[in-house]
Parts: structure tokens; C-alpha cells; sequence
């Protein structure tokens, strides 16, 4: 990418392969170890509940505010199918009306009560996890996508909170460089189109 060219507004930008997509969740470790011994959700994971997934792992940071709030202290990387993934983005309504995108604030609800999935756009954040001008996906997963999300679409989990803690080291310490040499490297991602 051009370094002089401005990030756009809104991008997906995520660890990815041909064939998968890492987004970050952080949990208690009661449900955090099990999922990352055996690498899928146990069934104490609440299948019926929406769940949130993010593929900035600095928007994870500062949502768990670096593995350290109460029910967050372990941040697990899900690495999921990629199809899966365009699934529940083909599949999802936006969490906010959009009076571009929905014809009315009663369109809007509907598509949000029947979508199983909900496409929410937060700043991404800094080292510092000031908010930045742009934004990344969260995507929200009821219904059949949490079904599908924990039970066929995870490929593998990682418990990567020592490499969060790590980071937060060096932001604490001011060595801003060392830190931005451990991040995962995040590249923009363009849903595929249905086949």
C-alpha cells in the first residue's frame, strides 16, 4: 500500500491466508483455556448468544485494555475459514440505521431481527490505543453464524495473551518500535462475493 495514500474510512484489515481469517476474543480463563488446549469452543461456550469478533488485535487490547479486565484477561487468536467469514458478512445488517444503506429505520430493524450476523464499524486504535480517523470491523455473530462460528469455521485457537502483555510492555515502557515489531501483521482483506 502507498504510504501517502490515507487509509480509507472503513477496512477490514486482518491476519489472513487464501483460506483463512485470525480475529481476536477475550475471555475468563475458565472458558479460554479449554479453547485453547483443544482448539474449538467447549461446550460451555453459549451457542445462543451473540458473539463478537474482531480482527484488529489492537481494538482487542483496548476493549480487554491489554488482557487485564475483569472476565477478559485471556485474549485468544480464532483462526477461522475464510468462507466462513464472507458467509457471515454476506449474511449481516448493519448494527446502526444507515439511511444510505436501509429505507427506513423500520427496514433497518427488521434486516437487524432476521440477520444472523451484525457488521459494526469502531476506530481502529494505536499502540497507545488512542482512536484513530479510521475505522475496523466488528462482526457480530447470533443464531446459526455462532453456531457455524464455533462449531465448523474455527480452524485453530491460540491463547495469545502473553504476546499482549508483551506488547503492553514495551507501549509502557516507551519503546514504541519494539512493540510495533511484535503485532501481528494485519493486511486489508476485500470480502469475496458469493460463488
Amino acid at each position: 500500500m502507498n504510504e501517502h495514500q490515507p487509509e480509507p474510512a472503513r477496512r477490514i484489515r486482518a491476519v489472513h491466508t487464501a483460506t483463512t481469517v485470525t480475529v481476536y476474543q477475550a475471555y475468563a480463563p475458565a472458558l479460554a483455556g479449554p479453547a485453547a488446549r483443544d482448539g474449538r469452543f467447549p461446550a460451555t461456550w453459549k451457542r445462543d448468544r451473540m458473539t463478537w469478533i474482531k480482527p484488529s488485535f489492537l481494538w482487542m487490547m483496548y476493549r480487554s485494555g491489554w488482557a487485564t479486565k475483569p472476565g477478559q484477561e485471556r485474549v485468544l487468536a480464532v483462526e477461522i475459514e475464510r468462507a466462513g467469514l464472507d458467509w457471515a458478512l454476506r449474511h449481516a445488517c448493519l448494527s446502526h440505521y444507515d439511511p444510505a444503506e436501509h429505507a427506513d429505520r423500520a427496514a433497518w430493524k427488521q434486516a437487524l431481527r432476521e440477520a444472523p450476523a451484525r457488521v459494526q464499524w469502531d476506530p481502529e486504535r494505536d499502540l497507545r490505543l488512542r482512536p484513530l480517523p479510521y475505522r475496523s470491523l466488528q462482526l457480530g455473530l447470533a443464531g446459526e453464524a455462532a453456531r457455524h462460528y464455533a462449531d465448523e469455521w474455527t480452524v485453530a485457537i491460540t491463547d495469545v495473551t502473553p504476546l499482549a502483555h508483551e506488547i503492553h510492555a514495551h507501549v509502557r515502557a516507551g519503546d514504541l518500535e519494539a512493540a510495533r515489531r511484535l503485532l501481528p501483521d494485519e493486511r486489508p482483506l476485500a470480502p469475496r462475493a458469493a460463488p
